[in-house]
């Protein structure tokens, strides 16, 4: 029993220089990393808004497709009559058209993604989507924006 008392008796700990050194360590890290984090993050929203897009491009050709006529075109639109079940960040008045070529392009209103930034979409296409490559953590609003469609 004495040779374990003397054993815990002789045990060191952190010094205050040491735990302050670690400190400061995680300190630096924790101001590297949460930056990186956020811009992350608003990419990542940023993305969501173009999927949402996509989506609405989708059901927007499934309209078309049943109904060859269909005229004004809104997201509103197309989640009342269940070709989309959730609009996620677009607004209702983004309109869709048709070109002669029968290509759809999305326009309107602008979504807004993180923080008071915002997208918006002039007659913007699946491809023109697809092919953008603007980062969502950039300064200012975005758009993407394709030829002008044709109805």
């Amino acid at each position: 029993m004495k040779k374990f008392m003397q054993k815990k008796l002789n045990q060191k700990g952190l010094t205050l220089v040491e735990l302050l050194a670690v400190i400061v360590i995680l300190g630096i890290i924790a101001a590297i990393a949460v930056p990186a984090i956020g811009n992350i993050i608003e990419n990542t929203k940023y993305n969501a808004v173009k999927s949402d897009a996509l989506n609405a491009l989708s059901a927007a050709n499934l309209l078309y497709a049943e109904d060859q006529n269909a005229k004004d075109v809104t997201v509103k639109t197309l989640v009342d009559g269940g070709y989309l079940d959730n609009k996620g960040k677009l607004t209702d008045a983004m309109t869709f058209a048709k070109s002669a070529n029968n290509v759809v392009s999305i326009s309107g209103n602008t979504a807004e993604y993180a923080g008071g930034k915002k997208v918006t979409f002039t007659s913007a296409t699946v491809e023109i989507i697809n092919t953008d490559k603007t980062k969502g953590s950039a300064a200012g609003d975005k758009t993407i924006k394709g030829a002008v469609a044709t109805p």
